[in-house]
């Protein structure tokens, strides 16, 4: 059966927690989700990388994500801060770009501060299922009829 996507050419895991990495990125690559899957282990990295990716002035060798998940606590620089730093330097400015949070701790704060974000199109409980992929691809990359 033809899936109804075309394959991602980037994820890119922004999480700290190994285990939780290790079963998105098996998910995904099982899926045939994405042509490459990138795991990162705070929004300080992932600032680093989008800002060589999508930049003003790209560097080739990066390529800039389809689609990101971003996990909101992390050491160093967590989900929040890296939403409010992507802004501030105008790397949410790539429209393609597609980023959902993922959360082990969905607190009534959490969710409401997530909504003050327009990137983000949505969140997740850790880990992703089989049921949030299909779903994440028939909202988002679902290959439109002419």
């Amino acid at each position: 059966m033809k899936e109804a996507f075309e394959m991602l050419d980037l994820v890119l895991l922004v999480d700290d927690d190994d285990t939780t990495n290790y079963l998105n990125k098996r998910l995904l690559t099982d899926m045939k989700v994405s042509k490459e899957i990138l795991i990162l282990k705070n929004g300080r990295e992932a600032i680093d990388y989008l800002s060589k990716a999508c930049g003003e002035q790209p560097d080739d060798t990066y390529k800039c994500p389809d689609l990101i998940f971003l996990d909101i606590k992390m050491p160093m620089m967590d989900g929040f801060e890296f939403l409010e730093e992507c802004q501030r330097k105008g790397l949410d400015a790539a429209d393609h770009v597609i980023i959902l949070m993922l959360t082990s701790s969905a607190s009534f704060y959490d969710l409401e501060r997530i909504k003050s974000f327009k990137k983000v199109k949505k969140h997740y409980s850790k880990a992703l299922t089989n049921h949030d992929v299909r779903e994440i691809l028939a909202d988002y990359f679902q290959r439109r009829k002419n």
